[in-house]
């Protein structure tokens, strides 16, 4: 199993404002979908009903203490523990408290940063590049959508 937190935030780390993505950002939808079809998504509850629905050609699993949560599609866990019986390449997705969770216990993430500063309530940890490796940097293209300059970092646990 490979386990790989996969989040966008801003200058300030922010991730959400009222269980919503702050800003509009096509590439980065494109990216997510590219780095998740085929593989597993693990998400809090607030993340999936801000999404609304399972995202289609992957794996979606939530975890929530809410024994009586079980929307169609997708699978629900109620422990921790039991993300690292997930088979495969496994994404945390969010939000902040899983983010919390994992950080330290994931081998790689994948970022994107966008570069600007926006109102948020919720927030991705903080972190050192002392920890992580920078297997790659990518600026994401600018056009008519996608009007906020970002990079596509993709970070490795450097080893101990």
């Amino acid at each position: 199993m490979t386990l790989s937190i996969l989040v966008a935030h801003d200058q300030n780390r922010v991730i959400g404002k009222d269980n919503q993505l702050p800003w509009h950002l096509p590439n980065d939808l494109k990216h997510v979908k590219k780095l998740s079809t085929g593989n597993t998504l693990v998400m809090g509850r607030k993340t999936y009903e801000s999404i609304g629905k399972p995202l289609p050609n992957r794996r979606n699993v939530v975890l929530t203490s809410n024994s009586a949560f079980h929307p169609e599609g997708v699978d629900v866990i109620h422990d921790l523990n039991e993300i690292y019986d997930l088979p495969g390449h496994v994404f945390i997705f969010g939000g902040q408290t899983l983010f919390e969770e994992f950080i330290d216990k994931v081998d790689d993430m994948y970022i994107t940063v966008i570069e600007d500063k926006f109102q948020g309530d919720t927030f991705f940890p903080p972190y050192t590049f002392e920890n992580w490796e920078v297997e790659s940097a990518v600026k994401g293209e600018l056009d008519d959508k996608n009007t906020i300059p970002h990079t596509f970092l993709h970070l490795v646990r450097k080893k101990q």
